[in-house]
C-alpha cells in the first residue's frame, strides 16, 4: 500500500521565501566557484569537447542540450532513443555513448556489463541537497517509500570506482546522477467520458470498450494492468513490482480475454502515438506520460492526468557516465552533471510535469505562479505555459493530483525489472499478438 503523508519534513516544507533565497544562493555559489563553466586552466581546449547524451525523448531534449552547451562552452549532442534501445546500445556499442540517460529500471539490466563508470559523489557539489526521495529512499515524513518495484535508492549506489554491483546502502559512489522523477497515472479525456474517474479499475470498465490503450513496454504496461486488475478485485498481488510466474500468467490471461472482448483500441510505444490517440478522441482513458498530457492541453484539448485512490506508479531517471570517458572529456562530463542540478533544467522539465531531483534550485528558476501550480498544488494566478511557451492551462486551474508532497507521497509501486522478466516479456508478446 502507498503511504499518504500528512506531515512534511524540512525537505517537504518548500516555502517560497526559503526557495528563492536558498536556491538562488546555492546556484549562484556553484556558478561562482567554477563548477559550472570552463575553468580558465583548460578553457582553450574545452571548446573542442563534444559529449553525446543518449536516452528517452522525455528527458533528452534539444533545448536542454543547447542551453547547457551555451553555458558550459562545450557541446552536448542529444540523441533520443527509448530505454530498451539504450540498453542494447550501451552493451553492444558503448563507444557511441558518452552520457547515458537512464530510467532506473533499465539500470537493473545493464549496470553489471561494466560499461558505465561509477560517479564519484565528492565531485557533485550539490549532492547533499538532492531530495531524500531519491538519495535516501525516504518519503517526506522520513518513512520508507513503497518497496514494490525498483525503488531508485536500491540501484543508486555502488561499492567503489570499479564495482559492477549495486550497494545495499549509501556509499561514496553512485551509479547515476539523479535528475528527474514523477508519479505516473492514467490520462483521460474528461469531455468524452462524462463522469468522475477515481480508480485504476476504470481502465478496464466495459463502458470504455474500444476506447482504452496500454503502453507497449512489457515491464511498464503490465504494472498499469496490475493496478487496474487489483483495483477491480480480480487479482491480489503479493508484490506488483516482482510478480511470480503464476501472477504473470493470471495477469496476461486476463489481458488476452480483455483484448478478445474488444477492450483495447491500441498499444502505443512512442510519445507521439499516445498524444495522437488521445488528441483525436480515439482513446478516452489510457497509460500516459505527463509531457503527453501537457502536449494535448497545449493544443486546447481537455486532458487530465488523473489522480487515483489506489496511488501512483513511480519512476525516476539519472545520468550515467560511460566507462571510456577519461581526462578532459571526463572532467567536462562532471561539469555537465553539476550544471544539471543548478536549476535551469529542473525548471524546464517542471513545465512538462516532471520533478527535479534537486527541487530547491528548480523552484528558484520558476515564477511564483509556476511554483504554486507545479509544486504547491495552488490555483494558477496567470496562464500556465509548457516549456516551449504554449499555453496549456488557464487562470484558476490546479495541477491534477495536487502538490509535490501529495503526489509523490502516494506511490503504490515503482517501474521495475522483475525476477521473471524474460518470462514476462514472452507472455506479454503473446498477449500483443493474440
Amino acid at each position: 500500500m502507498a503511504r499518504k503523508t500528512t506531515q512534511a519534513s524540512d525537505q517537504g516544507k518548500l516555502t517560497r521565501r526559503s526557495l528563492l533565497k536558498g536556491g538562488a544562493a546555492v546556484a549562484g555559489g556553484v556558478l561562482g566557484s567554477g563548477v559550472v563553466g570552463a575553468p580558465m586552466i583548460w578553457a582553450q581546449n574545452i571548446k573542442d569537447i563534444t559529449l553525446r547524451e543518449v536516452g528517452p525523448s522525455f528527458s533528452v531534449i534539444a533545448d536542454i542540450s543547447a542551453k547547457a552547451s551555451a553555458d558550459l562552452g562545450f557541446k552536448i549532442v542529444p540523441q533520443a532513443i527509448e530505454t530498451t534501445q539504450l540498453m542494447a546500445k550501451v552493451v553492444t556499442q558503448p563507444e557511441t555513448v558518452d552520457i547515458a540517460d537512464w530510467e532506473y529500471w533499465g539500470m537493473q539490466k545493464v549496470y553489471r556489463s561494466g560499461n558505465l563508470q561509477p560517479i564519484d559523489i565528492s565531485k557533485i557539489k550539490l549532492w547533499d541537497k538532492i531530495t531524500p526521495l531519491m538519495k535516501d529512499g525516504k518519503s517526506f515524513d522520513g518513512s520508507d517509500l513503497s518497496r514494490q518495484g525498483t525503488l531508485p535508492f536500491n540501484v543508486l549506489y555502488t561499492e567503489g570506482p570499479d564495482s559492477k554491483l549495486f550497494a545495499k546502502g549509501k556509499t561514496g559512489y553512485a551509479t547515476v546522477l539523479p535528475t528527474i522523477f514523477n508519479a505516473d497515472t492514467l490520462g483521460i479525456r474528461p469531455d468524452l467520458i462524462g463522469h468522475p474517474i477515481s480508480s485504476w479499475s476504470e481502465l478496464f470498465d466495459p463502458a470504455f470498450k474500444g476506447k482504452t490503450a496500454l503502453v507497449n513496454i512489457p515491464s511498464i504496461g503490465i504494472m498499469d494492468a496490475a493496478m487496474a486488475l487489483e483495483a477491480r478485485g480480480e487479482i491480489k498481488y503479493a508484490n506488483k513490482g516482482n510478480m511470480t510466474r503464476e501472477e504473470i500468467d493470471k495477469t496476461i490471461n486476463a489481458l488476452i480475454s480483455l483484448k478478445k472482448s474488444g477492450q483495447f483500441r491500441a498499444f502505443w510505444s512512442t510519445f507521439d502515438q499516445s498524444v495522437n490517440l488521445m488528441a483525436a478522441g480515439e482513446v478516452v482513458i489510457q497509460s500516459m506520460w505527463s509531457p503527453a498530457v501537457t502536449a494535448i492541453k497545449s493544443r486546447g484539448i481537455p486532458c487530465v492526468y488523473q489522480g487515483l485512490k489506489e496511488g501512483y506508479r513511480g519512476w525516476g531517471a539519472g545520468l550515467g557516465l560511460m566507462r571510456h570517458l577519461t581526462g578532459l572529456k571526463l572532467e567536462a562530463a562532471y561539469e555537465y552533471l553539476n550544471w544539471y542540478l543548478t536549476g535551469w533544467q529542473g525548471a524546464f522539465i517542471a513545465r512538462q510535469g516532471y520533478y527535479s531531483a534537486l527541487p530547491e534550485t528548480a523552484l528558484a528558476n520558476l515564477t511564483p505562479n509556476e511554483r504554486g501550480y507545479w509544486y504547491e498544488g495552488k490555483a494558477a494566478t496567470a496562464v500556465i505555459k509548457d516549456p516551449y511557451g504554449n499555453v496549456m492551462d488557464k487562470v484558476g486551474a490546479k495541477r491534477d493530483g495536487g502538490s509535490f508532497q501529495q503526489r509523490m507521497g502516494n506511490i503504490a509501486c515503482w517501474n521495475t525489472v522483475m525476477d521473471e522478466d524474460r518470462y514476462l516479456v514472452q507472455r506479454w508478446n503473446q498477449f500483443i499478438s493474440s
